[in-house]
């Protein structure tokens, strides 16, 4: 397995049970711990002031520490009270799946962390991101359910075949951006190809538009009045940076509407408006007024359009409840209603999600195809005639029939049987020696065998992914692109010894240590790193050695004249440590 399992982890179905890693915890190193810690320190002190009151109550109920990259398994301990639990994956995962998770109670965490170059912010996730900004404020139960809610709605939006290339594009920069070594060339390509293919994506799927209200509300949502928002969005509450700025008159701050769904990102750079709900409540209205608008909900002509576009496994529901799931390949209509569809490829039928008895992939391993509406000239629809009206029409098991649909298409054959639901309506007749036509056209013929047609005057329904997640193997996923872990220089080594040790001390695991010595040597060899230098000065601040303490200040000023860069979170890290000297 890889993990370790608990009773919410239990549930998850296996093709999500596939982009599950292991957690390397012993894989972090040093300065990867005091990425965490700094990131935290300065979080919790200045976030404190600006987010949602439920995110600094999350950090305690969730158990994650300031001092310690959080371990997946404690986590789950913590987060089991709350109804959730956590995996580690390997960076971005397919939205359709990433989606699906939240549906199951399952926090998604990109285990890695962020380089120490990239620590105000990162595209790439990462644990910072999922663990210090999603899970704290899934402590609030009306935020938690609009985040299933979420999840369960999302998974079933429906893609562009150009979605995927896009999130294979993304994944590539995060995965470049995170690489030690990565030329700037290099970056610069794949971004001028996200660009490129952002232009070109053509009309938004489904999928592409509740991605743009997960961005502006999971990832980067406000909360409160437009003059005084708080945030609550994990990618602001995760970087350090862009949560000051966004606080700024420099960032628009608009009521969050349905219209947010129209409203593309760009994830390389500061986002240069953001949406304030007035509660969480507003959350889950907006997502509904959404889902209305979703071929899952709106189902006919264009949700089989839909599918057929996305040219990925699909399902639609008819109106007597029966599922059908495949790739669509092609749809007839007639007067703008669907009078036939045709899947290519396994197909399964289900009723309620769960699959009919003989009717699965290896029933329809060619496809399978149906025709859709009522009767010609007859006004009530197969699936409400009772059995008396079935025999008056002679839709009955060992009558030969032909039925002609509205539209056009005929269905001529020997009735074999037919399934009904639990509501007692015609969902399925079976026909031999069948034959099925449209004007002319031949759509089944006898020798192909039984002909199973499905009963419905209309489609309700069409959704991603199969109805019933066991009638198709979906373990099919294998990463083009991994992340790029790279070994350490004897440089690189030597400098995670010296960040090792001050840990060390910190923690008592090693008192005798020169803080002293370990500055000596930053000066002399690393004279470049600030980070350390910054915790140096926390120790010696509340050691009480002052001067100590000006003697790394002094040195800080010189890392600053000489990268301007570090600035700002040098000075940050020194106000944060001066500020916990001011409430002892």
């Amino acid at each position: 397995m890889g993990y370790e399992s608990n009773p919410i982890l239990d549930k998850l179905p296996e093709h999500l049970k596939q982009f599950i890693k292991p957690q390397d915890y012993e894989a972090y190193t040093a300065i990867n711990q005091a990425v965490w810690r700094y990131v935290m320190r300065k979080n919790v002190a200045y976030l404190g002031k600006v987010a949602h009151a439920s995110y600094v109550d999350g950090l305690h109920k969730t158990g994650i520490s300031i001092e310690h990259i959080p371990n997946m398994y404690g986590m789950n301990r913590i987060l089991k009270e709350i109804g959730w639990a956590a995996v580690a994956v390997d960076g971005f995962i397919p939205p359709s799946a990433f989606m699906e998770f939240q549906a199951y109670n399952v926090l998604v965490i990109a285990s890695d962390i962020r380089q120490l170059e990239n620590i105000e912010y990162t595209p790439a996730p990462d644990i910072i991101h999922e663990g210090a900004g999603h899970a704290p404020i899934i402590a609030n139960p009306e935020y938690a359910e609009y985040l299933r809610r979420f999840g369960e709605i999302g998974s079933k939006a429906i893609s562009s075949a150009k979605d995927y290339e896009l999130y294979e594009a993304v994944r590539h920069l995060s995965i470049i951006k995170e690489a030690n070594g990565t030329l700037p060339e290099e970056i610069r390509i794949a971004e001028e190809k996200i660009a490129d293919l952002q232009q070109n994506m053509g009309k938004p799927s489904e999928m592409a538009l509740i991605r743009n209200l997960h961005w502006w509300t999971v990832e980067y949502g406000l909360i409160g009045t437009l003059e005084k928002p708080k945030i609550y969005g994990a990618g602001l509450l995760s970087s350090i940076g862009e949560s000051e700025w966004c606080m700024t008159e420099d960032v628009t701050k608009l009521p969050y509407t349905l219209e947010a769904a129209n409203m593309p990102f760009d994830i390389t750079k500061p986002q240069p408006q953001l949406f304030v709900t007035p509660n969480f409540a507003h959350l889950s209205q907006v997502l509904e007024d959404f889902a209305n608008t979703m071929a899952l909900r709106t189902g006919g002509l264009s949700g089989v359009d839909k599918l057929i576009a996305s040219k990925a496994l699909g399902t639609i529901e008819l109106s007597t409840g029966i599922q059908i799931s495949g790739h669509f390949h092609n749809i007839i209509s007639h007067e703008g209603k669907p009078i036939y569809f045709r899947t290519v490829g396994a197909t399964a039928l289900a009723y309620r999600e769960k699959e009919l008895v003989g009717h699965s992939v290896l029933d329809h391993p060619e496809g399978f195809g149906s025709p859709v509406g009522k009767l010609k000239g007859i006004n009530l629809a197969i699936e409400d005639m009772s059995p008396r009206d079935l025999r008056a029409y002679n839709i009955f098991e060992g009558e030969q029939v032909s039925l002609e649909f509205e539209g056009g298409v005929k269905v001529e054959g020997t009735i074999v049987t037919g399934t009904r639901n639990l509501q007692g309506k015609i969902i399925l007749i079976t026909f031999q020696d069948c034959k099925v036509t449209h004007d002319g056209k031949l759509l089944f013929l006898p020798e192909w065998g039984l002909y199973h047609m499905t009963v419905g005057r209309e489609i309700v329904s069409a959704f991603n992914g199969p109805a019933d997640l066991k009638s198709f193997d979906l373990i099919t996923h294998v990463p083009e692109e991994g992340t790029i872990k790279t070994e350490l220089s004897p440089n690189q080594e030597k400098l995670e010894q010296y960040y090792q040790q001050i840990r060390d001390f910190r923690e008592q695991k090693n008192p005798t240590i020169s803080r002293h010595k370990v500055f000596m040597e930053l000066e002399k060899h690393f004279p470049d790193d600030w980070l350390l230098p910054v915790e140096l000065y926390e120790l010696a601040v509340k050691n009480g050695d002052s001067g100590f303490a000006k003697d790394i200040l002094a040195h800080l000023e010189k890392v600053k004249q000489n990268h301007p860069n570090f600035g700002a979170l040098i000075d940050d890290g020194i106000a944060v440590t001066d500020a916990e000297r001011v409430k002892a």
